[in-house]
């Protein structure tokens, strides 16, 4: 992949980019969430980005999060669209004993969050990221070989052109260096549904 062409939405203080790997360095109080029971919004955390109009692709990239220490420190992929509407999947951390794998989909201003406990002791993560249309599939994988999916979700406004790509940020009083490697774009690995036809009208 070509990072040069990836754009940055909102540029981190320090990072760097190299032919195959990115770096970025959190600031505290970065973060990506939309009013749903907390009732803040915040909307700062850097994400760097390739537009693109193609309906049907996916989006491979493994997140090394080795230096997370602080409650909520996170890194992963991103669809960021606009402030009240994207969504991402990522590693938080939480403690010593546990972290949470998850996703995170935001449709006109207002976030869920989808959760699952893991050890604390993991700190790299594949995500792939699957678009068919304006539907969106995330996944994750501990070798980059086989993939679990986390979340299958609309976007309200993903149907044409989006853009998508890395995100982290460190939403309380800390900072950690994210790294990003092995980045690939390829044919939609979501395949098309093959159980109930859709209804009719």
């Amino acid at each position: 992949m070509n990072l040069k062409e990836f754009k940055w939405t909102r540029k981190p203080k320090s990072y760097k980019i190299c032919d195959d790997k990115i770096e970025i360095v959190t600031k505290p109080h970065t973060d990506l969430w939309q009013r749903t029971y907390y009732h803040f919004q915040n909307d700062n955390a850097p994400v760097l980005q390739l537009e693109t109009d193609e309906k049907y692709f996916s989006f491979v990239v493994k997140a090394d999060f080795a230096e997370s220490h602080h409650r909520f420190d996170q890194c992963g992929v991103v669809m960021y669209l606009d402030s009240e509407n994207w969504l991402k999947g990522s590693i938080e951390y939480e403690n010593e004993a546990y972290q949470h794998l998850g996703s995170v989909v935001t449709n006109h201003g207002y976030s869920d969050w989808a959760t699952t406990a893991i050890d604390a002791s993991v700190k790299s993560m594949w995500y792939r990221l699957s678009r068919r249309e304006d539907d969106y599939c995330i996944e994750c994988s501990f070798d980059g070989i086989t993939f679990s999916q986390m979340r299958v979700c609309h976007m309200f406004k993903g149907g044409e052109k989006v853009a998508f790509g890395i995100y982290a940020c460190s939403p309380e009083d800390s900072s950690f260096k994210a790294v990003f490697t092995h980045m690939q774009i390829m044919e939609c690995q979501w395949k098309a549904h093959d159980g109930q036809q859709p209804d009719m009208d």
